[in-house]
């Protein structure tokens, strides 16, 4: 199979053509970054602790080692070569260089709605697959738009990434690969642990969904009548192990065509056997199933199920959820545009080929262990899916709160009444306005949200002031997601400082400090994901003692998915979902004048 790589010369279009005219990633101002850093510690910390670390962040801010650090940092940004001064180190950080599985620690998942018109499996994959090739011919042709943010277009630096790209292991880091997309325009499929390949383009014309439909029925009837070892099970092991295991698998010749074959495909379709129920199995259908059935690598892969049942579980490490839910939207109302496809309609025959791996001995060892390590890894994500129907966004909205800090105080209160305290909560928040921007943090534990949260375990605090905290926390919240998104937030500026910190030089207190290690250790890791379309979106937690909370804000209702370790620190998703649950009603009860549900 052709291929070729792709270079800069492909970003043209309208997608691109404002990029030349975006705003580089500011370096914030040290004191003021110092100041919110102080801030954000304080409902965190004992007394004591948090007077000692205000005194050491009072220190550094007044050291000529601080002021050398930014001026370095803003050094580093007027680099007319570096597009982005945080983009190197935060890829490889938390991406690249991270070494666990990406299943389930970076892949996350979009489940959809059902489509009521359409019952079978491999036409329901047909029609995806349509969409995708149709979104996937704008990027090519370029007359796909850039995303705006009110007039301002966004960054589509991640969009490179998003077709005919791949996720390839190596050590110490990762690097993604991304090849020619007219060179390979084609599909991979993989059901019951194999591997096909097929191009979307034949003679010059696009298949049509009657004829992908085609394809994909003799590809599950050959698949189902036979069997293979599980080679994708391998991108579910340590990235360590599956770099060393990837170049095993290149010890066999053929092999390296059929990698190859994957890697530059334009996306993965895992056509799986499960037939789930309840959103929590859809979740983890999606998500990750049985492992045998994917390329995790993949950016985009799109999965169906026996009974229809679909989704989306994307590699999180060189683009972030905003792109692809453009995508998986454009996708979904493309295939429920679509007629029924006629059986008969299909003027060609199915072409593809099946991608065989050579397995010895070696390799078969390697795939029984990556499958003990995802096995282990999953089983241990205790998943809760819980779909708030009372009221969405609009009764909201109709309460006078911002949805996305309304939903944000549920969460400080569900959390500190199932746990008894506050702590360090992430919220992310897109810096896409800015050239290569991908996300800041929102700390949202604040000052305000714990007095507010004291007040609703305190009898003794009326309905009136309790709203008063309330309306407080919301405008501190709404305050620091916009100097978020602004680029004004406080945990990247300091790792920019932190990572300029040359060999041989004095580590500043303020990085040794516990609190500064604590303060981002993110016991609660949320984000949003809204779609009408989706039955649940979601990912895993970000720490042994942590949840992870997705969060979509839908018109009228809200749809959280809750995940977290069953581990000795005795976390609970059912328990969390039922304090969300719990407080949702509590605090539009406290701003209507309603008693709350019992």
């Amino acid at each position: 199979m052709a291929t070729s790589s792709r270079d800069s010369a492909h970003e043209y279009g309208a997608l691109y053509g404002q990029q030349s005219q975006l705003p580089r990633l500011p370096v914030p101002d040290l004191q003021t970054t110092l100041s919110k850093y102080v801030v954000s510690l304080e409902p965190l910390l004992s007394a004591d602790d948090y007077a000692r670390s205000k005194r050491i962040v009072e220190e550094f801010g007044q050291s000529a080692q601080a002021h050398e650090l930014q001026r370095r940092l803003e050094a580093r940004a007027a680099d007319p070569d570096c597009a982005n001064w945080l983009e190197e180190w935060w890829n490889d950080l938390s991406y690249m260089g991270y070494r666990d599985p990406v299943i389930p620690y970076v892949s996350y998942h979009y489940s959809f709605n059902d489509d009521p018109q359409c019952t079978r499996a491999t036409e329901r994959a047909a029609k995806l697959i349509s969409g995708a090739i149709a979104f996937r011919q704008q990027i090519v042709d370029g007359t796909l738009k850039p995303e705006m943010q009110r007039d301002a277009p966004l960054c589509s630096h991640s969009y490179k990434f998003m077709f005919n790209a791949c996720r390839v292991p190596h050590r110490p880091s990762d690097y993604c690969r991304i090849v020619d997309y007219q060179a390979n325009q084609t599909v991979v499929v993989v059901r019951n642990a194999q591997f096909f390949v097929f191009s979307f383009v034949r003679d010059g014309t696009l298949l049509s969904v009657e004829e992908i439909v085609a394809t994909l029925d003799q590809i599950v009837e050959e698949a189902d009548s036979g069997a293979a070892v599980p080679v994708g099970i391998l991108t579910a092991d340590s990235r360590d192990s599956w770099a060393q295991n990837r170049e095993l698998l290149l010890q066999s010749s053929g092999n390296a065509e059929l990698l190859d074959a994957i890697e530059s495909a334009a996306f993965v379709v895992s056509l799986e056997s499960d037939q789930p129920v309840t959103r929590e199995e859809l979740s983890r259908a999606i998500w990750h199933s049985n492992g045998r059935s994917r390329w995790f690598d993949k950016p985009c892969q799109f999965v169906v199920c026996d009974n229809a049942r679909a989704g989306f579980c994307g590699e999180h490490s060189m683009m972030d959820g905003t792109p692809t839910l453009r995508l998986v939207e454009f996708v979904i109302a493309h295939a429920l545009a679509l007629p029924p496809a006629q059986p008969d309609a299909a003027r060609r025959q199915p072409e593809y080929t099946a991608l065989r791996f050579k397995t010895p001995p070696a390799v078969v060892d390697a795939v029984k262990r990556a499958e003990a390590v995802f096995a282990d890894g999953v089983a241990k994500q205790h998943l809760k899916v819980l779909n708030f129907a009372a009221y969405g966004k609009e009764q909201i909205k109709q309460l006078g709160c911002s949805p996305d800090a309304y939903v944000q105080m549920a969460i400080q209160l569900a959390y500190t009444r199932l746990h008894g305290r506050v702590r360090p909560t992430y919220e992310a928040s897109m810096t896409r306005r800015f050239l290569h921007g991908r996300t800041e943090t929102c700390r949202s534990a604040t000052r305000e949200s714990a007095a507010w949260c004291a007040a609703m375990r305190d009898p003794g605090v009326g309905t009136a002031a309790r709203i008063k905290l309330f309306r407080a926390a919301l405008a501190q919240h709404t305050q620091l997601t916009t100097q978020a998104v602004a680029g004004q937030g406080v945990d990247r500026h300091l790792l920019g400082l932190r990572m300029l910190v040359k060999r041989g030089e004095q580590m500043p207190a303020i990085f040794e400090d516990p609190a500064y290690a604590y303060s981002a250790h993110w016991y609660v890791s949320t984000s949003q994901m809204s779609s009408e379309n989706f039955a649940s979106y979601g990912w895993s937690e970000v720490t042994p003692r942590g949840y992870g909370v997705a969060y979509n804000i839908r018109k009228h209702s809200l749809l959280i998915h809750f995940t977290c370790m069953r581990n000795e620190h005795g976390l609970n998703s059912d328990h969390f979902a039922q304090c969300f649950e719990t407080a949702a009603y509590d605090i539009r009860a406290m701003l209507s004048g309603q008693q709350p549900k019992q």
